[in-house]
């Protein structure tokens, strides 16, 4: 009965969003996500920047043809998530020249754009209200809990800890669990023993050489307001009895499980994730790339369950109404700006390998998927250095204090020239293992010095096809 409710909950809601949109309001809803380091905030801060100043985007029709008129940020629609603070985030990119801190929870903004309709029988002034929702892609991944159980998913982890490359870092959870009997009496210490065993082995995946953390819970390594609950105080344990008892520590265990699924999966499906009509999934591409084929493996598994998770395909008048699904979505291979241009068809090329698996079903729903290679805020400009006799393209940029590339570590305020490698112009090469691990260069750059124009007015932050990227997400609907 509760989950009957729950699911008229969201219809109705649904329902009451769809009229609005059809009948009072145009609203577009963008979901934002990423795993970790992909660069979600700054997507979104420089998204926003972009059409607040409607700044000469080449491939975003509406600015290229002069028909934005004005967007502004305005009061957003759910009040009980935190606002995304752009303007935080903005100061710190173009005053600090410091990227802004990671996306740790879901925050969100809305974005009122008045545009011009192109010429046709509906032209003229129109609105448009953009809904964004920015959250961790961690938290995403968490879906696939809702169809399992404890014991099945302590089954699965374990067994993960056989994939290959994982077992010096899985050895000390491994070694610790046979110190827990899940037929034991229930016992709050040994929980938490257990549970902050688990995590240190979720954080080692996520410091590895896998570099992606494909093991749900995402909470537990990002937990936001949720730290320390009991929720996110329970771990996988090893000879599961086949009947659990209540008042035993494998019992504990499965009602906190549960308690996890009911009381942060659920409710991030219902409130927030079911009502996505467009979503970007930002990807980390160069590290895993950097990190060799296994990691890259580890990464092509996670796009999966992440577009496994997904509730995408076609709307029809009536799910558009009750059950609303996401009609497009975009993976975007960011830092671009990190390799010379002659290798970004290629970075787009080794991601749609990627999810090549994924497109196929998801298109297959009616849905549009698309791929694209960006730099959300472009902190390097291509030049050439000189190897000997050999002519290399290379990017500059001002590498972040303490980065070191071969014998040279780097103050945070000179500029240096960086020949970063080449991507193999077929991708599967990259999949077979033709770049070795630790062959590309690629330090992290602190962003650009914007300065003011000839008038005198705040310069823009320069961008690579990020603008390709709001054409597929928002430029059918301006």
């Amino acid at each position: 009965m509760t989950d009957f409710t729950s699911r008229a909950g969201s219809a109705l809601r649904a329902f009451a969003e769809a009229s609005q949109d059809l009948l009072v309001q145009p609203t577009l809803r963008l979901g934002v996500t990423g795993l970790a380091r992909s660069g979600k905030t700054v997507f979104t801060t420089a998204l926003i920047h972009h059409l607040v100043e409607t700044h000469a985007l080449p491939a975003f029709a509406a600015a290229q043809e002069g028909r934005l008129r004005r967007a502004r940020l305005v009061p957003q629609p759910d009040d009980d998530v935190p606002r995304f603070p752009f303007e935080e985030h903005f100061a710190t990119l173009t005053e600090a020249r410091a990227w802004p801190r990671s996306t740790d929870r879901i925050s969100q903004f809305r974005l009122e754009i008045a545009y011009e309709r192109a010429a046709g029988w509906r032209s003229g002034p129109a609105t448009l209200m953009l809904d964004v929702v920015d959250y961790p892609g961690e938290w995403l991944l968490d879906l696939a809990l809702i169809e399992t159980d404890y014991v099945a998913w302590s089954r699965s982890t374990i067994a993960g800890t056989r994939r290959p490359g994982r077992a010096a870092v899985a050895a000390p959870w491994l070694a610790a669990l046979q110190a827990f009997d899940p037929a034991g009496p229930l016992d709050e210490v040994a929980a938490e023993r257990a549970s902050d065993a688990f995590k240190a082995y979720l954080a080692a995946l996520r410091a590895g050489p896998e570099a992606v953390a494909t093991t749900p819970p995402g909470r537990f390594l990002m937990p936001g307001d949720l730290a320390g609950s009991p929720a996110l105080t329970f771990a996988p344990l090893d000879r599961l009895p086949e009947t659990i008892a209540p008042d035993s520590l494998a019992g504990l265990m499965q009602r906190r499980f549960e308690a996890y699924k009911a009381k942060v999966v659920t409710p991030f499906f219902r409130d927030h994730f079911q009502r996505v009509d467009r979503q970007i999934v930002l990807v980390d591409v160069l590290s895993a790339v950097d990190a060799g084929p296994t990691a890259l493996a580890e990464l092509e598994e996670a796009l999966d369950a992440v577009l496994l998770s997904l509730n995408i395909g076609r709307n029809s008048i009536l799910s558009r109404f009750f059950a609303p699904r996401a009609d497009r979505v975009l993976f975007a291979a960011t830092k671009a700006d990190h390799l010379h241009q002659t290798s970004h068809d290629r970075l787009d090329a080794l991601l749609r390998l990627l999810v090549s698996r994924s497109m196929r079903r998801t298109e297959a729903a009616g849905a549009r998927v698309g791929t694209v290679a960006l730099a959300s805020v472009r902190a390097t400009r291509e030049t050439t250095v000189h190897d000997g006799g050999t002519v290399l393209r290379a990017v500059a940029g001002t590498p972040e204090a303490g980065e070191v590339v071969g014998d040279e570590t780097f103050d945070g305020q000179s500029e240096a020239a960086i020949f970063p490698g080449e991507l193999p112009a077929r991708p599967e090469a990259v999949l077979e293992g033709a770049v070795e691990p630790g062959s590309l260069r690629f330090p992290r750059f602190r962003p650009p010095l914007i300065r003011p124009d000839s008038l005198g007015r705040p310069g823009h932050l320069p961008q690579i096809r990020l603008d390709r990227a709001m054409q597929f997400l928002i430029g059918d609907r301006l």
